[in-house]
């Protein structure tokens, strides 16, 4: 028996259901909202050490939303993982600081640096085989570590502001308990409604306009390449790449890293005159995206990576406006949202983290010197964390096998022996 033709209008569904399903596009929406909202106000500060102009500023917003959509959406159709990318928010902070009396042309100087250092360290593959000799569970206590201070921030925000808050949390609960496809953007609609309704959103200033870049020639200052282009290379890999990369290795996705610095640091260099300080791999809302609500299979989860894609190439078009609304939005409610999106992937890391009695210790180093948020020599704790936990694992291990050893050692003196049982023959076929 045949069965019954599609419409092209059914098919059409079909299509669109499979290229956008709504927990996809709702975890590419969310990692696009956190990811600029947490982190926009430093990047305009940065820009206005430097001495921009407010064309410049919308440049800077322009370039930075193109590299992270183009760099989002081509490499996660590329390689079928989600791989989501990032503005360097240390790298901002530490232009914010780093960037007074310096003319943005040197800045811009600065910028090709970074940018190329990075495509170096991409095909040397030098950053690959390091981040390959770290284990699983250090490197989910360090994912864990970095979003903790999330999950907390809900319920602290919920001190603060309970009228926004909870409600976000009873929804979310509800809607994890009978709709959990919908249980984020739930609590988001819940969260907008009740701080519109209180009327919290700053929405004077509004200017409708496309961005429009700013060409910037570079200038190459050896006191600026070294004071701000190094410093920049050292805290986007640090901060920023390697906890990106235990995202990806937390959620199980073996994607070569190389080709994903050598192609972010060849954007980065090529939108640089523009205003593109750093591009790097993301790792709080990569975590978004590679968590099971992004979608049940984790093989579709780079829709979710795609979707965020195009939604920083929206951000990046509409710079200006995008900016204004982002910042608009009260921070009870993106903090609230940040934590119940990232609730499931803070449950995940700690159950990988802990699941070998062997590596409890270390990851449970590396978890707290991460959550501590502590900053030595300009670098942030996501790179102290994890250099605490490897050096935890290799004294602990010398310890365990010491222990293994002095039994061998009271034989050979001639202790007492137990008699070892005699191995019983293998079932013809089995393994061997």
């Amino acid at each position: 028996m045949r069965s019954p033709q599609l419409t092209p209008l059914t098919r059409l569904s079909r299509h669109i259901r499979s290229a956008a399903p709504a927990d996809a596009v709702t975890a590419g929406f969310l990692a696009v909202l956190i990811g600029i909202t947490s982190s926009v106000a430093i990047v305009v500060t940065a820009a206005q050490a430097a001495g921009a102009t407010s064309a410049q500023l919308t440049s800077w917003m322009f370039a930075l939303g193109i590299g992270m959509g183009v760099t989002c959406a081509g490499l996660s159709l590329r390689y079928r993982a989600p791989v989501v990318t990032a503005w360097s928010t240390p790298g901002a902070a530490l232009l914010a600081t780093g960037l007074h009396g310096v003319s943005m042309a040197q800045a811009v100087g600065a910028f090709l640096l970074s940018a190329v250092l990075v495509i170096v360290s991409g095909a040397t593959g030098w950053f690959e085989r390091v981040m390959d000799r770290i284990p699983v569970p250090l490197a989910s206590a360090l994912l864990a570590g970095v979003l903790v201070q999330f999950g907390m921030g809900l319920f602290t925000k919920m001190q603060h502001d309970f009228a926004v808050v909870f409600p976000m949390f009873a929804v979310y609960l509800a809607c994890k308990r009978w709709l959990p496809r919908y249980a984020v953007i739930g609590a988001l609609a819940a969260g907008v409604a009740v701080s519109a309704v209180r009327g919290e959103w700053r929405l004077q200033g509004l200017h409708v306009a496309l961005a429009e870049p700013v060409f910037v020639r570079p200038e190459f200052s050896w006191q600026v390449l070294i004071g701000v282009g190094l410093p920049l290379y050292v805290v986007t890999m640090a901060s920023q790449n390697l906890p990106g990369v235990a995202v990806l290795r937390g959620a199980g996705y073996r994607t070569p890293v190389s080709p994903l610095l050598t192609w972010t640091g060849i954007v980065n260099a090529v939108l640089a005159p523009f205003g593109c300080f750093g591009l790097n791999l993301a790792a709080i809302t990569a975590a978004i995206c590679t968590g099971p609500d992004a979608h049940r299979d984790p093989r579709r989860r780079y829709l979710a990576s795609v979707w965020a894609g195009l939604f920083y190439v929206t951000v990046g078009l509409f710079g200006g406006v995008v900016g204004w609304l982002l910042t608009a939005m009260p921070a009870a409610l993106v903090m609230g949202i940040a934590g119940l999106g990232l609730l499931g992937t803070i449950g995940s890391s700690l159950t990988a983290s802990l699941a070998d009695e062997r590596m409890r210790e270390p990851a449970v180093v590396t978890f707290l010197a991460t959550a501590s948020g502590m900053t030595l020599a300009g670098i942030g704790s996501t790179f102290w964390g994890l250099l605490a936990g490897v050096l935890a694992m290799f004294v602990l291990s010398g310890r365990r096998r010491g222990k293994a050893a002095a039994p061998e050692q009271e034989r050979e003196r001639g202790g007492a022996q137990e008699p070892r049982p005699e191995k019983e023959p293998l079932p013809e076929g089995a393994p061997r």
